[in-house]
């Protein structure tokens, strides 16, 4: 994941923070499994695991900020190593994001099975393919932070636009269905919030993608055109 530093001590401490970053990234996509298992199932066990296991997300992100502040101070660590240290630390935070938002579909799930017999006319099961294109882009945007991959990178931000139409699309016919049947409203407004917090960790792999290109070229591509960054992906350096 690094260039090869004149520190073998160093090289061994940025490999471990690198291996609890994805330690940490393999929870939170658990958890959106665990989420998507319950929202498909309507499972309150499931949701209930999901709750479960965000303490142990929270607690990660301030150990690996912990390591990463240390590390920082003892090698004080110039240009790519410095914006590599910088760059866990952003992802750190997008994971715990990630937990956040996994969590939140898990109490929506448990609200709406409280409601019961007004779910049924509405459309839950789509949800499930929005859940696992969002999970799928994660788990690309982690294998491209663990290579440094900015090709790959580019085409995680490239794909978003999938989760998005599937998040409009979604909302279109969420909002006929409550108009239609004004009893779907309550749980209707549920699951509106679920399809957000989904759209929310597709967000969060996207941003792991810039960091990835922000450490490989030094260039911060948050606020650019595609064309910009398919420019600066495609630059030397």
């Amino acid at each position: 994941m690094t260039d090869k530093h004149l520190s073998t001590q160093f090289d061994s401490e940025l490999n471990a923070l690198s291996s609890r970053v994805m330690e940490m990234g393999g929870l939170a996509e658990a958890q959106i499994r665990q989420a998507s298992y319950a929202l498909a199932n309507f499972n309150e066990e499931a949701a209930a695991r999901v709750m479960q296991d965000e303490h142990r997300v929270n607690l990660m992100e301030l150990e690996i900020d912990r390591e990463l502040s240390s590390v920082i101070a003892r090698r004080q660590p110039a240009a790519r190593d410095l914006r590599l240290l910088m760059a866990m630390s952003r992802v750190t935070a997008n994971l715990e994001r990630v937990g956040d938002e996994a969590e939140r579909v898990a109490r929506m799930v448990q609200a709406i099975v409280a409601k019961g017999g007004a779910l049924r006319p509405l459309p839950a099961g789509e949800l499930r393919v929005a859940a696992e294109l969002a999970s799928g882009q994660l788990r690309q945007a982690l294998d491209a932070f663990a290579r440094l991959d900015t090709e790959a990178a580019l085409a995680i931000l490239k794909a978003d636009d999938a989760l998005d139409r599937e998040f409009d699309g979604f909302v279109r016919k969420l909002i006929t269905y409550m108009m239609e049947d004004p009893r779907t409203i309550s749980a209707g407004l549920d699951l509106l919030f679920v399809a957000k917090a989904i759209e929310r960790i597709g967000d969060h792999a996207t941003n792991i993608a810039e960091f990835i290109i922000y450490v490989a070229k030094g260039a911060d591509v948050r606020h650019s055109t595609m064309e910009q960054i398919e420019s600066t992906v495609k630059s030397r350096g």
